[in-house]
């Protein structure tokens, strides 16, 4: 028997290239009616994992960052390839904008609203997202209010975030995800690993595809 609430898991990273290559369809899975999309961010650049942005890192992210527009249409902006990633200052940390993420989610539901706006200031605007300061404007930007959202990212850093950090890695691990995104699709309490990369840039195949999955029965389907 079908679930009435059907829920796509999404482990990404809020600086993970390839998540950004796939926002496109994670929005056509959130407009699917009758589907719950649940965001659980992996930490990917946390800890002794955080990069300084030098002209190695620059070297090294420009061509996944090319191919990841060339297979997705996603934009990179310059503001990005000759801003940010030239900004020897910054530091790429995925702690604060998951913590922004959990505030968001906490505070309205709508964690993954400011998920899509933190890419794009990230890989368009170029815009320094593990900036707290940054963080709030952004939040503000989709209409959070300043003050609830400030409390909410305060409650939710630190230990907070951690143990949402080290649930969403074992999630990844149950689910059998080797690295982000990593979507899995889960009706009566079956989680099934989908493959999203082969929807890249085809959002409405990825959507039919989703579709078509909710309404087949769990009975003898593995993972895709």
């Amino acid at each position: 028997m079908a679930t009435q609430t059907p829920t796509l898991h999404y482990i990404f990273d809020p600086l993970c290239g390839w998540c950004y290559g796939a926002a496109p369809l994670v929005a056509a899975a959130r407009g699917i009616a009758g589907l719950t999309v649940v965001p659980h961010g992996g930490g990917m650049m946390t800890g002794g994992n955080r990069q300084p942005v030098t002209e190695a890192l620059r070297r090294y992210v420009m061509p996944h960052d090319e191919r990841i527009a060339g297979l997705t249409g996603q934009p990179f902006g310059a503001d990005y390839f000759d801003g940010l990633l030239r900004d020897s200052g910054a530091v790429f940390d995925s702690e604060p904008p998951t913590t922004a993420i959990l505030a968001a989610q906490t505070l309205a539901g709508r964690g993954l609203d400011l998920l899509h706006r933190l890419q794009q200031a990230h890989y368009v605007q170029g815009l320094r997202i593990a900036d707290p300061a940054v963080l709030r404007t952004l939040a503000a930007e989709i209409g959070l209010d300043t003050e609830a959202f400030g409390a909410a990212y305060a409650a939710a850093a630190g230990p907070e975030t951690a143990a949402h950090i080290a649930a969403s890695r074992k999630l990844l691990a149950q689910v059998g995800g080797t690295g982000f995104p990593t979507l899995a699709l889960e009706r009566d309490g079956v989680r099934t690993l989908l493959e999203p990369s082969r929807y890249l840039g085809r959002p409405e195949q990825w959507q039919a595809h989703l579709r078509e999955r909710i309404r087949e029965p769990e009975a003898g389907r593995g993972a895709s």
